[in-house]
């Protein structure tokens, strides 16, 4: 073959090669493409088709009856109220949280930070239950005292103000987190300008830091009102028994009253939710981008001396940890300890017999820890490595095709899981095609409802984790001849390992307690220990309740220390707990 020959083939062939490789790629885009299209596009639209057509035909009438109804716009009312009062509590606290640690010379941070996020990871369920129960005369702390409710007592949570309260305290960390990382790009140079010029440490915090972290302050606010909206644990434990409505809860009580039958009606309340958060969180946005002070200069490294503020104020911020943390947790406890609720913690009335009840003979809460541990775990199997495959492609290939996975994996994480859980039995309810099954009502549905569910979750540390990846390794690999399974596999997860460890960790963590969007799913064939809670309560079983929610608490208390340990090993800023 003469040096011409093999100089025109060359070209050829690396024609097919790059042909070759181009279809490798647009085959795994291909099947990322029908995972998230079968998981979250699919089944948000069918919600939308619900809620606007009944038999194929626009049900105009329907939908004016539904939304105009005085129940319905009672609901709406009180989770607007609800959601913007509860935001502005948490803004205040979250805020005022940053600034202490962010700014000040407080000591034993990292500590202070720890218990202050904690409350986050806690399920809402456990949360509003172990509130509940701190009056209850089995407190430790509130019964010598003296202050506990009287029989027959009104309970003050059980209120709309109850509600807000602890909504406000449960979703403070979201913009605490937000605020924090906001601080962390503020110069120094402003800040040392300032001091010299002898502005005292309040001025510098009203004129300067504040307006600069404005952008953060209304992220955090946004995340706080799309928390608060769908938030069911606490609307449910506390509104339900306060009847006090919100689309939250009512979506759920039709469905237990009325079943499939009130599925039109449960998606265009759902999709009434859906409008509110997004409303909510389109004015937040804009409220941050209007007047955004931008800044270039070293990050701030300054941090204000509280001088003889330091133990006032060192002393009321732990304070606050102990009243929001030892109070309810502390009620919890021993309100598990007690043969039947409403009983004092004495030495005569206690007992292990309720946590034994829930580790070995109730078959229902055995089984619900079962199904979630394997649930949760088979979502962090598949999720970080679809994950690591998206983010290849949104990080390193643009395009309008990314652009919209990565939006329709965003949209079913930002909105309420309530709304995903609707959404899943109307796409699910039918018999799949092909093969005639149905998986409504098992376990199934539940784990297609994390899959959507936890995406973004899972992406969001491994998307972090791909600007440490050197490109030009799987450039190299991919004129090599590398296929794009044997780059993910040679060059990219290697370096991404931390970050996928770390979106594994916040994967599970958040699964393996679940609520807002199994409630709607669980079936007597299908339980998850999220919802088990509320179950056992509404059936009259608070010791068990309670003796439930302290082995969730320490559940997630171990795996938030089991992730202090390996702390360093992993990427900054992905483990919110860590200082």
């Amino acid at each position: 073959m003469s040096d011409r020959t093999i100089e025109q083939e060359r070209p050829e062939r690396a024609f097919r090669l790059s042909r070759l490789k181009l279809s490798g790629e647009m085959r795994l885009i291909i099947c990322l493409a029908l995972f998230v299209g079968l998981l979250s596009i699919a089944p948000l639209g069918r919600l939308v088709y619900a809620a606007f057509f009944t038999d194929g035909s626009l049900d105009l009438e329907r939908i004016s009856h539904i939304l105009g109804g005085r129940r319905v716009l009672q609901a709406t009312g009180n989770t607007i109220w609800i959601s913007l009062s509860s935001t502005l509590l948490a803004s205040v606290i979250g805020t005022l949280a940053a600034l202490l640690v962010g700014m000040t010379d407080m000591k034993a941070r990292t500590a202070w930070v720890f218990g202050f996020v904690l409350p986050l990871m806690i399920p809402p369920q456990v949360t509003a239950l172990a509130w509940v129960q701190s009056f209850s005369p089995a407190s430790p702390l509130l019964a010598p005292l003296g202050l506990t409710l009287e029989p027959g007592m009104r309970h003050p949570l059980y209120s709309s103000g109850g509600i807000i309260f602890l909504l406000g305290l449960y979703n403070a960390p979201l913009v605490f987190l937000s605020v924090r990382a906001s601080l962390r790009r503020v110069p120094a140079t402003l800040l040392e300008a300032a001091q010299s010029a002898g502005a005292k440490p309040l001025s510098m915090v009203l004129e300067i830091i504040l307006p600069l972290v404005r952008s953060g302050i209304f992220a955090g606010a946004a995340l706080a009102f799309v928390s608060s909206i769908g938030n069911f644990g606490i609307q449910a434990m506390l509104g339900i028994p306060a009847r006090v409505p919100t689309l939250i809860t009512m979506i759920y009580r039709r469905l237990n009253s009325y079943g499939p039958s009130a599925l039109n009606d449960m998606a265009l309340l759902a999709l009434l939710l859906a409008v509110l958060t997004i409303i909510g969180m389109t004015i937040t946005g804009w409220l941050g981008r209007k007047g955004d002070q931008r800044v270039d200069g070293a990050s701030i490294t300054l941090r204000l001396s509280l001088g003889r503020w330091h133990w006032p104020i060192t002393t009321l911020a732990w304070s606050y940890l102990a009243a929001i943390l030892i109070l309810p947790l502390s009620s919890l406890v021993g309100s598990a300890l007690v043969r039947g609720y409403g009983q004092p913690l004495t030495l005569d009335t206690l007992t292990f017999e309720n946590f034994d009840n829930a580790l070995f003979r109730h078959e229902g809460i055995r089984e619900a820890f079962a199904t979630s541990f394997m649930l949760t775990g088979l979502t962090v199997f598949i999720l970080i490595p679809v994950s690591i495959a998206l983010g290849y492609f949104l990080a390193w290939r643009t395009g309008l095709l990314s652009r919209l996975l990565h939006l329709a994996s965003e949209l079913a994480y930002a909105l309420p899981g309530i709304i995903i859980g609707v959404a899943m039995i109307l796409f699910f309810l039918r018999p799949l095609p092909l093969i005639h099954v149905s998986i409504y009502g098992t376990i199934w549905v539940i784990f297609a409802a994390y899959l959507s569910n936890y995406l973004a979750l899972a992406l969001r540390p491994i998307l972090g984790g791909f600007a440490q990846v050197d490109r030009s390794l799987n450039e190299a690999a991919q004129i090599a001849g590398a296929g794009i399974l044997s780059r993910l596999r040679d060059i990219v997860l290697p370096v991404l390992a931390p970050s996928a460890a770390a979106a594994a960790i916040l994967v599970f963590m958040t699964a393996i307690n679940e609520i807002q969007t199994s409630v709607l799913l669980v079936s007597s064939r299908a339980q998850t220990i999220g919802p088990m809670i509320i179950f056992l309560e509404e059936a009259g079983s608070s010791t068990l309740a309670a003796a439930v929610g302290c082995l969730m608490v320490l559940l997630i208390l171990s795996l938030m220390l089991i992730s202090l340990c390996f702390g360093k090993y992993l990427p900054k800023g992905v483990l919110p707990w860590r200082d």
